[in-house]
């Protein structure tokens, strides 16, 4: 607990150097920092939604309909990126109308040079960032830190999530998938709504429609919300906002988000049921002779108990339209990390977190319905209940699973949640995770239940200022001490500089069974000193980004097991090529042997390296385009070579491919091997909602190959057909043996019953 107090002490110390550094930065760097560039008003903006009896055309068009006439449209957007500060180099009008039932969006993106729109996908939910888009942020709460996102491209596309805590934990809104249940933007959201695009000779438009029922607002016919608008101008690498924001932030910002009002509403009622019927072919040739069939139904229901209060069930519960895990290859020592993809699971799961997201999760879905071999446990049925009353988050999940022969038994999994907000964005909470055996059969007393009891909470200092942290108690019947873990965190994060100061420990006995930890027994002092520096006219520059940080674990007798001091530069151009020019210098501390690679073993010793690190990004929205990372230098005592490369192509915004391919090349004083992993995706839309789409991967430290091709037909909310073949091939001297094939449909669909 010491460190803890000297670490965060260190830190507030450093505060005020920051500052005056901040103050001399700001001498010499963009002219986004002369007030003469920003807007003269420091309020927040505001817009009016227009009550109207006629519902809009939804066909994209928004001058020739008479429902948009009478709105008042909110313009002048503002640069983030290129030239922060300045006024959005196209126009855009924003009208916002509403019915009893659901409020419309009439969006019009003006463009001079609408030929050169980039459109780069149009599946459900693919990323934002590299393509021409306008998206919204609804606070509908006003709490300044939740809201829904809803977005879309000239192509049509549907996407949309739910932000935590201002998306604490995610630097990026377009990410495919949630790191962890800690993340703070949950892509895998998905509701029923609409929207339709035209693209014109002066640009595009789009036009939204979003029943009230799918969002989640507080009680009050009169409402206000919190509201802001993001435009990308993908051929400038422009992004611009409604709402003003500093270049550290994106839209998840909320705190500093404009205002929606005139809306007058009344409480909506949401009940609705998503069945689905599922056939499964399946035959894992080393084991079985015949193929297996097997059939299921079950469904999800969603019923809204106040505006503000959702209770969702499931009934033999399947994700059978789920792409495979992501091959990896293991050099380390600890366990990897394979995130929750299953729509279920994810759903409000930035509600159930506590932790550090790919580290330590107390809460770890994965555990409920996978084994620990990888292997599906049918999950009989469950509920959740979540949502606020008044300023207070709450949430309840109850789970039961079946046993599996010799691999687990039957459990029942709860996990209680609560946490308070408090003035400026500070907040306190608690939570209950709970494993309990059920059923006839019971490995032994020892594994007849494991509970986790937490706390965390967060003080934010103004604007940039954060003190963070949360504290855990593991319990099981044969553990009786050292059952603990906490983290303390400070961040600041200003225009120009990002300073992070973390504290970690957990406890030699410390096992929540319901969460996920990377290594076990340890204490962890990271520190992370950050600059953005955007140079007025050098040498096409628009932004530098030196950095240093450190992170180091210890054993509890003060034995350094891993050390890490990383010295980088990020050098950004403006026509969106990026180099990262980073210097490693590691330590790796081993009390006990392990294997690396089959044959290969990896002495005790504590061994100390340098390495070179090198990062290549191209343009992202060309249709050619490639990503790499190099690092050269001494690893356990011998030497490693490894390259991570990604090269993406697409065809407009129907077809897109990419390739990756990892290599490790490594000599160590025991041997030396080579690793392999490669991974090809393609997919090809015939509308924002059919798709087909394949992910190839190859491991030759497995030596397995695996194919996994997916046909989705959409309709609301992400449920319709889907139609997923599965292959897995080992390798041998000569030829492929067969290993494992399945072929799945599964058709599902949302009835909403109050419609």
């Amino acid at each position: 607990m010491s460190k803890a107090i000297h670490a965060l002490a260190g830190a507030l110390l450093v505060l005020f150097a920051l500052n005056q550094a901040e103050s001399l930065a700001a001498r010499h760097d963009h002219p986004a920092d002369d007030p003469k560039t920003k807007p003269t008003n420091t309020e927040p903006p505001v817009v009016a939604a227009m009550r109207v009896d006629a519902p809009p055309n939804l066909d994209g068009r928004i001058f020739d309909d008479p429902a948009w006439a009478n709105a008042t449209p909110a313009t002048d957007f503002w640069q983030t990126t290129p030239d922060e500060g300045q006024p959005a180099t196209e126009r855009t009008e924003v009208r916002i109308i509403y019915t009893a039932e659901t409020i419309y969006f009439g969006v019009v993106c003006h463009d001079r040079q609408p030929s050169n729109m980039i459109i780069s996908d149009s599946r459900r939910d693919s990323p934002l960032d590299e393509t021409d888009c306008f998206q919204i942020i609804l606070d509908t709460y006003h709490d300044r830190q939740n809201g829904f996102v809803f977005g879309t491209n000239p192509a049509g596309i549907e996407y949309d999530g739910q932000v935590a805590n201002e998306g604490q934990g995610d630097s990026s809104p377009s990410g495919r998938q949630q790191i962890g249940s800690g993340g703070g933007f949950n892509l895998n959201w998905d509701a029923s709504w609409e929207v339709r695009t035209a693209i014109s000779d002066s640009g595009w438009s789009a036009e939204f429609a979003i029943p009230l029922r799918t969002l989640r607002y507080a009680r009050g016919s009169t409402q206000k919300w919190g509201i802001n608008f993001q435009r990308n101008l993908r051929r400038r690498n422009e992004t611009a906002f409604w709402a003003p924001l500093p270049r550290q932030f994106n839209l998840f910002r909320l705190s500093q988000a404009g205002e929606l009002q005139g809306l007058e509403i009344t409480s909506q009622r949401n009940f609705k049921i998503m069945p689905y019927t599922l056939s499964n072919a399946s035959r894992k040739f080393l084991a079985e002779k015949n193929t297996q069939w097997n059939g299921a139904i079950g469904g999800d229901l969603k019923y809204s108990l106040t505006p503000s209060l959702t209770l969702d069930g499931t009934y033999n519960t399947d994700f059978a339209q789920v792409e495979v895990d992501e091959q990896q290859v293991n050099l380390e020592r600890f366990n990897l990390f394979f995130p929750e993809k299953r729509p279920f699971f994810l759903e409000n799961a930035g509600l159930f977190s506590i932790g550090t997201p790919g580290e330590i999760e107390l809460f770890f879905s994965r555990r409920i319905g996978i084994g620990p071999d990888g292997r599906e446990v049918p999950i009989v049925g469950g509920g959740r209940l979540s949502g606020k009353i008044g300023a207070t988050n709450v949430g309840l999940l109850n789970m039961q699973t079946e046993a599996v022969d010799t691999v687990t038994q039957a459990n029942n999994f709860t996990v209680a949640r609560v946490s308070r907000e408090l003035p400026n964005r500070s907040g306190i909470g608690a939570m209950l995770i709970n494993r309990q055996g059920t059923g006839k059969r019971e490995v032994d007393d020892e594994n007849k239940y494991n509970r986790t009891f937490a706390m965390d909470g967060r003080w934010r200092i103004g604007q940039y200022t954060l003190l963070s942290g949360f504290a855990a108690h593991a319990a099981a019947p044969a553990v009786t001490k050292d059952r603990y873990a906490y983290k303390l965190a400070f961040t600041r994060d200003s225009q120009s500089w990002l300073l992070q100061q973390n504290y970690t420990e957990v406890a030699p006995s410390f096992n929540p069974e319901v969460g996920f930890l990377r290594r076990r027994s340890y204490r962890k002092s990271e520190t992370l000193i950050f600059h953005r520096y955007r140079p007025k006219n050098f040498l096409g520059l628009h932004e530098l980004r030196p950095h240093v940080s450190y992170r180091g674990y210890w054993d509890f007798s003060g034995f350094q097991e891993t050390g890490f001091l990383h010295l980088d530069t990020h050098w950004e151009w403006k026509n969106g090529y990026e180099v990262h020019t980073g210097v490693n210098f590691t330590r790796e501390g081993l009390k006990q042997a392990f294997t690396i690679f089959p044959g290969v073993m990896v002495p005790v010793g504590t061994y100390n390296h340098r390495e070179v690190q090198i990062v290549i990004i191209t343009n992202q929205g060309a249709p050619l385009n490639f990503n790499g990372t190099f690092n050269f230098g001494g690893f356990f005592g011998g030497n490693r070579i490894t390259s991570s490369v990604t090269a993406k192509f697409r065809a407009g915004e129907r077809f897109n491919t990419e390739l990756t391919l990892n290599r490790n090349d490594v000599e160590l004083p025991a041997g030396s091997f080579v690793t392999n992993v490669a991974r090809t995706r393609v997919s090809y839309s015939f509308t924002p909602r059919i798709f087909v789409q394949s992910l190839l991967q190859y491991n030759d430290r497995d030596n397995v190959w695996s194919t996994n091709l997916r046909l989705g037909w959409l309709q609301s909310a992400n449920t319709g057909l889907f139609i997923v073949y599965n292959e897995l091939h080992g390798t041998g001297e000569n030829t492929l043996d067969l290993r494992e094939r399945s072929f799945i449909v599964k058709f599902s669909r949302l009835f909403d019953l109050l419609d």
